[in-house]
């Protein structure tokens, strides 16, 4: 009986001595010292912690490659969504390795030793380590703790709660939701107060600048504790996105400029937490970006047709007829599944408060359904009409900025052939305007 009580006294004091390092590892106030180093390599799921464990910066495996994502993450959450990234146009390959070093902070170098990305400081010194804040800003310090560089103030697509961005700062979407390469649109807090939203063009702004109020003009983009996310006036008053708090202390929060151009703030529950929760929107900027975009192709691509969700997101649809030039891309633009041609045999579809805002190159006026329809179906160059108040716009591909929308109160008809025995329009065709 005492050599069993012995034996297992023994295994105890083993055990306790093997899992005594993951204990303090998980105690870790979140500083991590010069020299230490991740490696992007599949199954590794070394990072560095925030002190909560509420945010990891390391390496993201990307989906259907060996590629990664040098990132900062939602630790606890099981998508581990990411709220900033380097480098997302060029992914580092596996076995990748990051870097903290004194002279040049963090330090993204390939398997062969090239230099992929680095951290410049903008205020010189010599780096004595980093920290990874339960804020989610991970924190380049000297030996004094000042900041030498942050990603708070080198944001990417998204801001979290105490993150302010100050004139001049921008926002970048990204491609896709799992292409992290740099994307169309942008937000950008200009030199002179006004928020803008970008997609080649402008085409939303808060129109915070100096007005008939002296000081009106905003000063700084913020995203507070409690959630609010405000511009900040230079004579201190705010333009609010939304005044219904969500504390930071009860919910994970974050405001991203998605891949279709919405800026939306969304929300968790910190506890209870369940393990299949997920974010759920509190408020999305512009309010229909299907009506907003109206330069290159917009949201969606040529021929496409932008409808929006209830959660204020885009869904892009191609018309019958048509398929995806690209079946990986949803958002992107859709080409002719036949050749075109008077002497194919065409039907029509017709779609409801629909349209193109690609101008149309004939205009019937005293028309009526019936006759708009009957114009295009017998007209070459007619691939589209729209029929409105009785006026007739014919069109033609490719088409750009499609938009379904109940008070365009218009009837739309596009052709497309009725069998597909022709071959399939040649692969030239790209859908570029």
């Amino acid at each position: 009986m005492e050599m069993a009580f012995t034996v297992l006294l023994l295994l105890q004091l083993i055990s306790s001595l093997f899992l005594a390092p993951i204990f303090v590892f998980a105690q870790t106030d979140g500083k991590v010292a010069v020299g230490a180093s991740l490696s992007a390599t599949a199954g590794n799921n070394s990072s560095w912690l925030s002190p909560s464990g509420d945010f990891a910066f390391g390496f993201q495996k990307l989906e259907n490659n060996d590629l990664f994502l040098l990132s900062i993450w939602f630790a606890k959450i099981p998508d581990r969504t990411i709220v900033w990234y380097a480098n997302g146009d060029r992914p580092a390959p596996k076995g990748s390795i990051v870097n903290l070093t004194a002279n040049s902070g963090l330090v993204l170098t390939s398997p062969q030793g090239e230099q992929l990305w680095k951290s410049d400081q903008t205020v010189a010194g010599v780096v004595a380590h980093g920290v990874m804040n339960d804020t989610g800003n991970f924190v380049l310090e000297d030996d004094k703790s000042e900041n030498l560089w942050e990603t708070f103030k080198n944001p990417t697509d998204t801001m979290l709660p105490g993150q302010i961005i100050e004139r001049g700062g921008k926002l970048f979407s990204r491609q896709s939701e799992t292409n992290y390469a740099r994307g169309r649109f942008e937000l950008d807090f200009q030199e002179d107060g006004n928020l803008v939203f970008s997609a080649k063009k402008p085409f939303y702004s808060t129109a915070t600048t100096t007005g008939t109020v002296p000081g009106s003009e905003g000063k700084q983009l913020v995203f507070n504790d409690s959630g609010n996310f405000y511009i900040l006036r230079v004579n201190g008053g705010r333009f609010t996105f939304t005044a219904d708090e969500r504390p930071a202390r009860d919910y994970y929060l974050r405001s991203t400029l998605n891949f279709d151009g919405v800026l939306a703030q969304y929300f968790l529950p910190k506890s209870p937490f369940v393990g299949n929760a997920s974010w759920k929107p509190l408020w999305s900027e512009p309010d229909n970006i299907c009506q907003k975009v109206n330069s290159g192709t917009g949201v969606c691509g040529t021929n496409s047709i932008c409808t929006l969700n209830a959660d204020q997101r885009p869904t892009c649809e191609c018309p019958r007829g048509y398929s995806l030039l690209d079946p990986n891309d949803p958002y992107g633009s859709c080409n002719p599944d036949f050749r075109q041609g008077c002497e194919d045999l065409y039907d029509v579809q017709v779609l409801a408060n629909t349209d193109w805002l690609t101008p149309g190159y004939e205009l019937l006026k005293d028309s009526t359904a019936d006759k708009c329809n009957k114009s295009c179906f017998q007209d070459c160059l007619c691939d589209v009409a729209i029929y409105s108040n009785e006026t007739c716009w014919k069109k033609k591909l490719p088409l750009s900025y499609g938009r379904e929308d109940s008070s365009f109160n218009a009837k739309t008809f596009i052709k497309f052939r009725k069998d597909n025995s022709t071959p399939p329009c040649p692969s030239s065709y790209n859908g570029a305007a």
